[in-house]
């Protein structure tokens, strides 16, 4: 199998951790440039159909996109140890503290920083108001995280999940423009924390 990767996005970085998690290391990394347009090229389209991020080529030739579907594939193959939940009940929690972290947090955050930092102007047209709205709707999310970090160790269940993985480089992402995340969230900070000293953020945040 091939992982078609960018080092700094934050989707691909998704993969990778959870990649790492999980030990997964018979699965071949081809970097692509996308501030160079590697990932528009038509060799790149016939196989990921979109210009997208990750994108994992199978063993059969078939090509499947995006970060959550890659992920649950790697799961049915190496499912140990487990990342999407173990029981109906314990997978609904993983499964809607996932969507939160993603709907709430990252995605506002990842457009604050397409349209603003100046490198990635090259991939689309900037809005200013777009990047002040988004980051503010993730700092606002960010008290949802901290509430729930209050009472728990791990986003979603008692120990790291896709939740965390998805909620984290999300955040993580918004140090590409020094954005701050407020002191008075001192569990997001401590998972935070938490989150780098696995030995999995090392793969996840390579550059």
């Amino acid at each position: 199998m091939k992982l078609y990767d960018t080092p700094l996005a934050p989707n691909p970085r998704r993969v990778r951790w959870f990649m790492a998690e999980k030990g997964i290391e018979d699965i071949e990394i081809v970097s692509l440039n996308l501030i160079e347009g590697t990932h528009k090229q038509p060799e790149y389209l016939a196989k990921a159909g979109l210009p997208n991020v990750p994108a994992l080529e199978m063993n059969d030739g078939s090509t499947v996109t995006e970060s959550i579907a890659i992920c649950r594939y790697l799961e049915a193959l190496y499912p140990e140890p487990n990342l999407f939940g173990r029981t109906p009940e314990e997978t609904a929690v993983i499964e809607m503290w996932m969507r939160r972290a993603e709907m709430m947090v990252a995605t506002p955050f990842m457009m604050g920083v397409r349209h603003s930092h100046p490198a990635l102007a090259a991939l689309e047209t900037q809005n200013p108001e777009i990047a002040e709205y988004n980051k503010a709707q993730g700092l606002r999310a960010l008290k949802v995280l901290d509430r729930r970090l209050a009472e728990a160790e791990w986003l979603a269940a008692n120990r790291l999940t896709i939740a965390d993985i998805v909620g984290f480089i999300g955040i993580d992402f918004t140090r590409m423009i020094k954005l701050v995340i407020p002191e008075e969230l001192q569990n997001v900070h401590r998972w935070a924390e938490a989150m780098r000293a696995r030995p999995a953020a090392k793969a996840a945040m390579r550059s």
